[in-house]
């Protein structure tokens, strides 16, 4: 590791990173690098057994430092760390959204702030603020609480009430909206094409929204935004974090990168240099380790930022502002979760919220099957997921069916496994559907042409069968799902299965896989 001349630019480029790291336990290079200045790590799928195993890791990071912000990025629903090997118990955005409680969403985000505040986070990379005004966005879809602004507004502050009521800080996200998008920034570059006065009025009242509502940290996207900076990604341009966020908005808490490693900044800029240049611009700690995650990188970033410094590319006052604003945050989230008593009883309201977003829709002409009287044969169509979404979690319909009724038959295709000749709908959806009730289960179809091709095709020869989307509905005529769960957890697979099937389930572990 490169040592600067002087040791306190060292410490200070340790206390803005939030690292990740592999394995279920407290590797050793963490635990030095605490005792060098490393003021948060950030927990993923990858470190969580269960919440006995969370919390004894978090127990041994915090004995080298009581005030460490632990994070994680548990927004519920589809994506999911805490319950990533499980599925989530709770409902997302979307579905909270659709059912329009306020209530029903602080409810929901308590428990999930009860759930981590006993495993010892006490930050959470959560909510999504993004208004998603395109259907098609690849990446946010279901994450947000809809395609209104009011909407997306008002849960927003919901959630982030909830959350903070279970001692554990909330951080709203992607600043300034990563709604209105069409490009993962896992892979490229997204745009936004508005203008400032349709992003003011569309985008940012969700933003303003969190602060009233008492949040103390948000987190940027990385896109760019040529209404406030035709050059640089927002995530690295000091228009956006400083100019808009902090004296236009009056934000004066953290501002924490997305994952710093995603495509988007450092496809052009590297790992290192993209850091460098959001600490630049404003932001306060950087967060890496989604995809990039050990000593090496941590280390190698230490490197660049020291050399930053060194090289005048970063001032030491700026890297000494943003070490600052961690520090104080720890210390306010850390008082925040002591101030709070472990609370580690189970709550059923995540399915009661799963429940009420259901929407059933039948197609007009298509006869009324629901709830089935029949054996039902299911075929889910399983596209490619957003990195933000972990893909070994379980969805679906077909594991819950099977929990309320035993003689259920089903497959999961991918798009490899639908070909042109169209054998795999003949032989592994149509066949063994010959008798029963049909089943079709799809996640955001409208994105996916081989998904809606193929749904098009089993609906020409079996129009009685029953569609049920699990993402994003794109509305409209052309939308032929009957059933809508607006997320893809697992009790919202539950839920459907119940009307599907006109019974209840007794415990949100029914059809668990």
């Amino acid at each position: 590791m490169r040592a600067s001349s002087n040791p306190e630019v060292t410490r200070l480029a340790h206390a803005v990173l939030q690292p990740g790291f592999v394995g279920t336990t407290a590797p050793d290079w963490v635990r030095r690098g605490i005792g060098e200045g490393l003021e948060s790590v950030v927990l993923f799928g990858r470190n969580i057994v269960d919440g006995e195993q969370v919390a004894a890791l978090t127990a041994r990071l915090r004995a080298e430092n009581s005030d460490l912000v632990i994070a994680i990025d548990e927004e519920a629903g589809d994506v999911t760390r805490i319950e990533a090997l499980s599925g989530a118990t709770r409902p997302g955005n979307l579905a909270l959204g659709t059912v329009d409680d306020v209530a029903l969403t602080e409810r929901v985000a308590h428990d999930v702030g009860r759930e981590l505040h006993a495993a010892g986070v006490s930050l959470n990379y959560a909510p999504s603020a993004d208004v998603n005004s395109n259907a098609l966005n690849p990446v946010i879809g279901v994450r947000s609480f809809g395609a209104r602004t009011d909407v997306v507004s008002r849960h927003t502050a919901a959630w982030i009430r909830g959350l903070q009521s279970a001692g554990v800080a909330a951080c709203a996200k992607h600043f300034p909206g990563h709604g209105d998008t069409a490009v993962d920034s896992h892979h490229g570059l997204p745009k936004v094409a508005a203008g400032a006065e349709e992003i003011a009025r569309a985008a940012l009242p969700p933003f303003i929204a969190a602060m009233e509502a008492g949040v103390r940290a948000v987190m940027t996207a990385h896109l760019l935004v040529p209404a406030y900076d035709p050059v640089l990604p927002a995530t690295l341009s000091r228009r956006i974090l400083v100019d808009l966020l902090r004296e236009e908005l009056g934000f004066t808490g953290l501002v924490v990168t997305d994952a710093i490693e995603m495509g988007a900044v450092a496809d052009r800029y590297g790992i290192g240099g993209a850091t460098v240049k959001a600490l630049s611009a404003g932001a306060d700690a950087v967060c890496v380790g989604g995809e990039n995650a050990g000593q090496d990188v941590t280390e190698g970033l230490v490197d660049a930022v020291v050399r930053a410094v060194d090289q005048g590319e970063l001032t030491e006052e700026r890297l000494t502002e943003a070490a600052a604003r961690v520090r104080r945050f720890a210390a306010w989230s850390g008082e925040r979760a002591r101030a709070v008593r472990p609370d580690d009883t189970r709550s059923d309201i995540g399915l009661a919220a799963a429940r009420r977003a259901i929407r059933v829709r039948r197609r007009p002409g298509a006869p009324d099957v629901l709830p089935v009287s029949r054996d039902v044969h299911v075929a889910e169509f399983s596209p490619a997921m957003s990195l933000a979404v972990d893909g070994h979690t379980p969805w679906g319909l077909a594991a819950p069916l099977r929990g309320l009724r035993p003689t259920t038959t089903s497959v999961r295709l991918t798009e490899v496994d639908v070909d042109h000749a169209g054998l795999a709908l003949e032989h592994q959806v149509l066949a063994p559907a010959t008798g029963r009730v049909l089943i079709v289960v799809v996640r955001d179809a409208a994105r996916h042409r081989w998904v809606s091709d193929a749904v098009a095709s089993l609906l020409r020869r079996r129009p009685d069968a029953v569609v049920v989307e699990m993402g994003f509905p794109p509305g409209g005529g052309n939308d032929p799902a009957d059933l809508v769960t607006f997320g893809a957890t697992r009790v919202s697979g539950i839920a459907a299965a119940e009307v599907v099937t006109g019974s209840l389930a007794t415990s949100p572990m029914v059809g668990s896989v």
